[in-house]
């Protein structure tokens, strides 16, 4: 007799997998198959992802990532992989000047699209993938992978602020520092602005201006004083052997050439909110001491809250409608079920790492993929678009030397 139930009960099961077609199989690559492999594990999906195809640089990359990840299929090229029937959705993983020609022939294809940030190098390109999402076939959905917004302390700074706990919001103080652009880091992608758009504005200052918008609720009205700095004009040529050891870093023999690095090291600049709060941004990549330093203070009339993620367990928060005695800086550490996200991963105290704002975020685009909604707001390419223009408006002010405004860009 034919087990009938049992094929049944396959079928289900693999009707409510969303396949995933990675677009990129390096750092952010390793980060998001782990993302997608992980989140069923630990959130309780209606609808799990599975890793069924890749398509990196070359067709040896994708045949060793898919090797080494469970990935189901090794494609030969991205348009390959999103003309495959069984990617739902494609994962963008590639260096900035691509994102806009995968995702938008994707989002064509009818297939949901997560994107690495920041959405695009430039922002006629960033626009062109808002109003590609906005027209998307088959409903198709857009995410854009702003991890930090996943951390539970940042959730919870998030709730704090909107539950009104700060009271009015006067000041926003932001900063996200590394110091892996060292002189002796040779020349990648990231360094050629033709590739990357941006140095350390894009890649880093992307995150806290998003991660600024998102705890708020509130939008960047004006931009100021934007300064752009390059310290390194040149960088050494890494050889045909070398590999990547990090983002950007290498360990291998460098070349005696030298290559122009075209890219700001540091980018700071002011802003005006549309509440009338005033805000300060800083990123580089030379800020020496500092490994992976995404902090962001925010001061309201009732209280203050910091963040900082190398310590990215522990919320500050200060209560000024204590008795003044009884003030003082306080630490949370939000890793007790009743945090944002903690519910779902370790007991109180069993520390998160990087990887679990992955893993989160994954989980979060299934449950909307399901007809849900997320823990926490995504952004999509709408969303990633304003932060774009933010980025846009801080450039042109730090080369005109003038206020700009980032909406009527």
């Amino acid at each position: 007799m034919k087990n009938t139930k049992s094929k049944k009960s396959v079928k289900a099961n693999a009707a409510r997998a969303v396949g995933i077609g990675l677009v990129g199989a390096g750092f952010m690559g390793r980060v998001h198959a782990n993302a997608w492999r992980q989140a069923p594990l630990f959130f309780n999906l209606k609808r799990c992802p599975t890793l069924t195809a890749v398509a990196g640089g070359n067709a040896s990359e994708s045949h060793a990532f898919a090797a080494k990840w469970a990935v189901i299929k090794a494609a030969p090229r991205w348009q390959t992989l999103i003309n495959d029937p069984r990617v739902e959705l494609v994962d963008v993983c590639v260096p900035n000047h691509l994102h806009a020609q995968v995702a938008i022939a994707a989002l064509q294809a009818g297939k949901h699209v997560a994107c690495e940030k920041p959405l695009a190098n430039t922002l006629t390109q960033a626009r062109d993938m808002a109003l590609a999402a906005l027209e998307a076939k088959n409903g198709a959905r857009t995410f854009v992978w702003f991890n930090y917004r996943r951390c539970p302390a940042v959730s919870l700074m998030r709730e704090l602020i909107h539950q009104g706990r700060l009271g009015r919001i006067r000041h926003i103080r932001a900063q996200y520092l590394q110091d892996w652009g060292h002189v002796s880091t040779p020349h990648s992608w990231r360094f050629d602005a033709k590739l990357a758009g941006s140095g350390a504005h894009g890649d880093l200052n992307a995150h806290i201006v998003d991660m600024a918008r998102f705890v708020t609720g509130d939008e960047i009205e004006q931009v100021c004083g934007a300064i752009e700095a390059q310290f390194i004009h040149e960088r050494a040529t890494v050889t045909a052997s070398a590999k990547p050891a990090g983002l950007g870093a290498r360990t291998s023999k460098k070349s005696s050439k030298r290559q122009a690095s075209t890219v700001d090291d540091a980018f700071l600049f002011l802003a005006r909110m549309r509440s009338g709060a005033v805000a300060s941004f800083e990123a580089s990549r030379m800020a020496t001491g500092n490994k992976n330093a995404n902090h962001m203070e925010v001061n309201g009339e009732n209280g203050s809250v910091k963040f900082d993620f190398e310590r990215m367990n522990e919320l500050q928060w200060w209560d000024n409608t204590l008795p003044v005695r009884e003030r003082g800086w306080s630490r949370i550490l939000c890793t007790d079920p009743a945090h944002p996200y903690a519910e779902h991963f370790w007991p109180p105290g069993h520390v998160l790492g990087y990887e679990h704002g992955f893993v989160s975020m994954a989980a979060d685009i299934c449950a909307v993929l399901a007809g849900g909604k997320p823990k926490q707001p995504l952004a999509d390419f709408v969303d990633a678009y304003r932060t774009q223009q933010v980025l846009e408006a801080a450039i042109i002010s730090a080369r005109q030397q003038c206020w700009v405004r980032p909406d009527t860009l």
